[in-house]
């Protein structure tokens, strides 16, 4: 054996040298993306709330502006479930629902039991799932719902070239019903989600009801990939109501809105777009909620830059109850910076925070599925409403401020002395913060 391989390390080392180049080339795409801007700027910066504003996001993401629908925010599982279950046995025609996580236990019989009572009475039932988040779905589960009539269908399951996508999450929450009545916001199909955020079992999130030409704008959402998914597109009155503007489900009336579907690609990530001219254009206050937040250069010196303007720039996150430690040690690596230069930081203490909300100046109120990670502006299928109004606005700046009575602010000086070893964790996190 050592006699042949002597003869033939001439014709193995070509082999071995185009091994090691493909493996290191699989890194590099890994680990550090195609060439883009390390920094992004507004050429102007508007009011939030001016027409020139509404105007710049309106253009900045391809969304047109509307007016009209109603919206209502709903806090916890004790008033999104009641609110979701409701509209969906009033369901006449057809119900399209899409989140990312599944899990088996008491949420999802419930939401099961509404499906199949509404599928057997002939309504068009039809669920899109992530095959990632939703891999808990049981089979049996599956079953129940196909034999009523109702259609499961997975984003990105297991098929061949499977392997090349299958970094490619739907992330989107849209629970459409009639085309009338839609659900979005960050709480998906699990116990956790269930209760009042009372004890560390029973998450934080919040969801956004709405009717109007708003659920219209969730059904956009749902079809975009229901027929990238299937083949199957959806059209008609049954999901797209001739008159979307009435007050069906309650809530505020709206002014105006821009709704974001985000489908990522290497030149073109809305979401990045439009969180800035979010906050970029903020002149009295920024209020950020998020689950996991490692945000990126241009975001950092954004919020950075406000809170030396004089901004009132708040954030609230998570603290060591989070599901995703690694993602909180990456982003904590950036507080010092933040803290610097004036932002306020809170970390939510009860229980897990999965809240993603945003309001700009007490009037530009952000709802969604989209985390503020390179995660869910890069990578992931994701969806937010960006909603000017004073009242709903209002909601929002409310709901904060009763969050922040059960936070605990981290200051500057008490940072400054966290020790060497939390130091090197935050560093060792940060590395691998494109994957995140």
């Amino acid at each position: 054996m050592t006699d042949f391989l002597a003869r033939h390390v001439g014709w193995l080392v070509p082999f071995a040298v185009i091994g090691a180049a493909a493996i290191i080339s699989a890194i590099a795409t890994l680990f550090w993306g195609l060439q883009k801007p390390t920094r992004m700027a507004l050429v102007a910066r508007p009011p939030v709330g001016s027409e020139a504003f509404m105007m710049a996001v309106s253009g900045a993401v391809n969304g047109p502006l509307m007016r009209g629908g109603m919206a209502r925010l709903l806090n916890n599982g004790d008033e999104i479930f009641p609110a979701m279950l409701k509209a969906m046995r009033e369901a006449r025609g057809t119900i399209n629902f899409m989140v990312y996580i599944w899990e088996p236990g008491r949420a999802a019989d419930r939401v099961v039991e509404v499906l199949e009572e509404r599928a057997r009475a002939g309504v068009q039932v039809r669920l899109l799932l992530d095959a990632f988040g939703a891999y808990k779905m049981e089979k049996e589960t599956i079953r129940r719902l196909e034999e009523v009539g109702a259609v499961v269908k997975f984003f990105n399951p297991i098929a061949p070239g499977w392997l090349s996508i299958a970094h490619k999450r739907n992330h989107r929450r849209a629970i459409v019903i009639d085309g009338e009545v839609a659900f979005t916001g960050g709480a998906a199909i699990g116990d956790r989600w269930l209760g009042d955020a009372e004890d560390e079992e029973h998450w934080r999130d919040v969801m956004v009801e709405v009717s109007g030409c708003l659920a219209t704008n969730l059904q956009s959402a749902f079809t975009q990939l229901w027929a990238n998914v299937t083949g199957e597109i959806l059209v008609g009155d049954e999901f797209y109501p001739p008159d979307p503007d009435g007050n069906k489900g309650g809530g505020e009336g709206l002014s105006r809105h821009v709704n974001v579907i985000s489908s990522p690609a290497t030149q073109s990530q809305p979401l990045v777009v439009f969180f800035m001219v979010s906050v970029a254009c903020a002149r009295d206050s920024i209020y950020m909620a998020n689950s996991y937040f490692a945000p990126d250069e241009s975001m950092r010196r954004v919020l950075a830059e406000r809170a030396r303007e004089g901004v009132d720039v708040r954030l609230l996150l998570p603290n060591k109850l989070t599901d995703a430690p690694m993602v909180r040690w990456a982003g904590q690596y950036y507080f010092d910076e933040l803290l610097a230069a004036g932002v306020r930081i809170f970390e939510y203490q009860p229980t897990m925070m999965h809240t993603k909300m945003l309001v700009v100046d007490g009037v530009w109120s952000v709802l969604g599925s989209a985390n503020m990670d390179i995660r869910s502006r890069e990578l992931n299928q994701e969806g937010v409403i960006g909603i000017l109004d004073h009242g709903f606005g209002q909601q929002i700046r409310d709901t904060f401020e009763a969050d922040l009575k059960e936070a605990r602010e981290i200051t500057r000086q008490a940072w400054s002395r966290r020790g060497r070893l939390a130091r090197l964790n935050e560093r060792f996190w940060v590395s691998f913060v494109q994957q995140f």
